[in-house]
């Protein structure tokens, strides 16, 4: 009787146990869109508010479907240094990392060149407010990955 009582609370300690693991508030899940998607997403969002006209309009578009061919071409070139499990050396990851500065100021250029001064500080100002929310949200997901480690 003892055993069948131990074997009872043992069930019930895992079920609950179980249970505790489950409740993990999950995130929506992200709308998958195609690049074309996305970039007449974000230059919808960028013309309502930086008031674009129909020439920087046209000129974004190029823009941000440029950005979009490189970010594509990036996706495949990761995925093949990660299937081949080949580590990336210091200068490797250095050079990869001088390269992407250098796209993101050859993109400021480029925005500057197209919009107005005022325009180019909105847009600047915007730019920052969402690097913000990026450290935000990684902050949050580390301290919540920390906890589940524990």
């Amino acid at each position: 009787m003892k055993k069948l009582f131990i074997a009872a609370l043992l069930f019930v300690g895992m079920a609950s146990f179980a249970q505790e693991a489950d409740q993990k508030p999950t995130r929506e899940p992200r709308e998958k869109l195609t690049p074309e998607q996305r970039n007449d997403k974000q230059l919808k969002k960028l013309t309502s508010e930086l008031n674009l006209d129909a020439n920087q309009q046209a000129q974004v578009k190029q823009l941000l479907a440029d950005r979009s061919a490189k970010a594509e071409k990036f996706k495949e070139d990761r995925k093949d240094r990660k299937d081949s499990k080949v580590k990336p050396t210091a200068a490797e990851k250095e050079a990869f990392k001088k390269q992407m500065m250098d796209e993101k100021d050859a993109n400021d250029a480029k925005m500057k060149s197209i919009l107005n001064t005022d325009q180019y500080n909105k847009w600047k100002s915007i730019q920052k407010e969402n690097q913000d929310k990026m450290k935000d949200k990684m902050k949050e997901y580390r301290k919540d990955n920390n906890k589940s480690d524990e």
